[in-house]
């Protein structure tokens, strides 16, 4: 029983270290004014629509430039793999419907 007692106290201990980035954010002072985080720009709510929409491009941009696109050879090699994929659940689908269609004929006598 205190094997389970101590699993449980460490899985409280766990649960409070865990905590994600947005929660220790809500209680940072920056968090209670309701800032976006980033100096010198105004909060969403002063901004308007208007704004709202252009923080959210601005946001897309930033986000697009932290992308890693594939090199060549791995865009080759993953086309590859999809083709051969698809190939292969097309034959398999291919052959359960000449199976069942062949079995309804059977069974119905339908040409």
């Amino acid at each position: 029983m205190a094997n389970a007692q101590l699993t449980l106290e460490e899985a409280d201990v766990a649960d409070e270290t865990s905590r994600s980035d947005n929660a220790e954010a809500a209680d940072s002072p920056k968090g209670k004014k309701g800032t976006s985080g980033r100096k010198g720009r105004k909060s969403d709510k002063r901004k308007g629509p208007v704004g709202k929409v252009t923080m959210f491009f601005r946001e897309v941009v930033e986000q697009l430039r932290k992308v890693v696109y594939p090199t060549k050879k791995q865009l080759i090699t993953y086309s590859i793999v999809v083709l051969i994929f698809v190939l292969v659940i097309m034959s398999y689908i291919g052959v359960l419907d000449m199976l069942f269609g062949d079995l309804m004929q059977r069974a119905f006598g339908v040409s």
